[in-house]
């Protein structure tokens, strides 16, 4: 049989020409190579359904399974996003924990397993995306696959004082063994994979980035993803933003882009500016921050919390500062077209990119694209953004540190024409070189020669674990 390419998301796009990094990147990847992507369908299902429903629109094949009201509260909002996601972005305070959640978790990852089981060759190559599906390899494993499977992690690994927060934490060793090449995006999330292994009974570290469990080996590799920024750059040259957001002749804009979470560190962006101001001078040039903040998980408690609170300090500081004709920060809750995006990053004279923890973060890497290289502006960046490795001409802050941040804005609004265009040019480089196309063509090319699987877990069917699905002991 042939080699294909099988893909597993929880998201698929289900127009023709799907938008966004990375579902282009795996849509380009399909397109290319032919292939099957396999992801939850928008519409919800009255009760579990362990078919899979055809997509059309595509030179590829798309299969969706489809999620019950329940599962999906309990395996996405519950499992993935009040559990794995806190855990991954240094958060296990803001875990909450049902034990339903672990079960549907696990039974939502068992009948995804059992779809692709049905319909993988011994030669087809796996890819994994994400948290949504630690354990789907070994669960697969135990029905029978021996196909290469890869897993990609968009997010942090976690850091090993915080792995015990996961109730599961027995259990999380034996679901990344049993994929052939773990995926991450920076190398600090390799250090971190590599320590949580060593400190397991049956870790062992090998040589060229090898890990042996118990009597599994596989690799894990840093692989940064990118953006494509030759066409990004081209559609920020468009222009126009400075007509969108009416700015005076001597204001500046500071911008923000960011999904609503409490990883992006929003408040302390907020009351870093608030700082930044109560430090100008009379007739000094104004500065407005545009914070643009796409909703998010709104069902979960904790984002409802963050949204308050930068509703409270957005409208404390522009109360403090605000003029008839000068609103200090614009607070969007709502997402905008990309395309508009990027002429809006084209004018800003600053790009705020401040998380408390990422695994990446491509607003940073859009915003160096959409610049005019010949007048850039200037990217402040957290040094908890993966994105920090690569580009580290950025100004790069410590997103705890109010005063350290307020003072970075400061001298980026101040910075001369000559050192701009210095920084730029190297983080265009960067930018440009680590494109989305050579990030998932580098990833395949690393699973295609990964060693295959060793051996099969054994199968309790009587458990309800996934710990049985774990390499053999």
């Amino acid at each position: 049989m042939a080699r294909r390419l099988i893909v597993v998301s929880n998201r698929i796009p289900t127009d023709a020409e799907p938008s966004g990094g990375l579902v282009v990147a795996i849509h380009d990847a399909l397109s290319e190579e032919g292939g099957l992507w396999i992801g939850a369908h928008p519409d919800r299902a009255r009760r579990p359904d362990d078919g899979l429903v055809d997509l059309d629109g595509a030179s590829y094949q798309k299969k969706a399974f489809r999620l019950t009201e329940e599962e999906w509260r309990n395996y996405y909002l519950g499992y993935a996003n009040s559990v794995l996601w806190p855990l991954c972005h240094r958060r296990s305070d803001l875990i909450r924990y049902e034990r339903a959640y672990a079960d549907a978790y696990l039974a939502v990852n068992r009948r995804v397993a059992r779809q692709v089981a049905r319909l993988a060759g011994p030669d087809d190559l796996i890819w994994v995306q994400d948290y949504h599906f630690l354990p789907l390899a070994a669960a697969m494993r135990a029905e029978g696959v021996t196909a290469r499977i890869g897993f990609f992690l968009h997010i942090p690994f976690p850091a090993l004082a915080d792995v015990d927060a996961l109730p599961e934490r027995d259990d999380l060793a034996g679901w990344i063994a049993a994929y052939d090449l773990v995926g991450l995006q920076t190398q600090a999330d390799v250090a971190r994979c590599l320590e949580f292994f060593r400190a397991e009974p049956g870790g062992e570290p090998l040589f060229d980035g090898k890990m042996k469990y118990r009597d599994r080996v596989f690799s894990v590799r840093s692989f940064p993803i990118g953006i494509d920024a030759r066409a990004f750059a081209k559609t920020a040259s468009v222009g126009g933003g400075e007509y969108l957001v009416n700015l005076g002749p001597r204001e500046d804009l500071v911008i923000g882009v960011d999904r609503l979470d409490y990883s992006k560190g929003l408040p302390n962006r907020f009351r870093a500016f608030g700082k930044f101001l109560d430090q100008q001078e009379k007739g000094d040039r104004r500065a407005s921050l545009l914070q643009i903040a796409t909703p998010s998980r709104e069902d979960v408690a904790a984002y409802q919390e963050i949204r308050e609170e930068l509703e409270q300090l957005s409208g404390s500081i522009n109360g403090k500062h605000a003029e008839l004709d000068w609103t200090p920060i614009r607070y969007i809750h709502r997402g905008l077209p990309r395309d508009r995006l990027a002429v809006l990053y084209r004018v800003a004279r600053v790009g705020l990119v401040t998380p408390l923890a990422d695994g990446m973060n491509l607003v940073a890497k859009e915003y160096v694209a959409a610049q005019d290289p010949e007048d850039p502006g200037v990217l402040v960046l957290s040094r908890m953004a993966g994105a920090a490795e690569e580009l580290t001409e950025a100004l790069l802050v410590n997103p705890y540190d109010i005063e350290e941040m307020a003072l970075a804005i400061d001298a980026a609004l101040s910075m001369p024409r000559a050192e701009r265009k210095r920084r730029h040019a190297d983080l265009w480089k960067a930018v440009d070189e680590g494109c989305i196309a050579q990030w998932r063509r580098s990833y395949l090319r690393t699973l295609e020669r990964a060693d295959r699987a060793l051996s099969l877990p054994r199968h309790n069917a009587r458990s309800g674990s996934l710990a049985e699905w774990g390499p053999s002991r």
